[in-house]
């Protein structure tokens, strides 16, 4: 078997390496994701267990 280099590769399937998903992908400043509906749900999430434990809480002492 002949092991065969990117070049060759490239020119087999006609992929233009100058159009590349590498060189697209490459450009750090491109992912800037937004964590605002987590950061929601987190919150939600918080003060819906607080909640939950204060009335565990509250109702320990009437349950005695």
């Amino acid at each position: 078997m002949a092991i065969k280099n990117k070049r060759q590769i490239r020119k087999e399937t006609g992929i233009d390496p100058s159009t590349s998903a590498s060189s697209e992908l490459s450009k750090p400043s491109d992912f800037n994701p937004d964590y605002g509906p987590v950061v929601k749900d987190l919150r939600r999430i918080g003060i819906l267990a607080g909640s939950f434990i204060t009335i565990l809480i509250v109702l320990s002492f009437f349950l005695r």
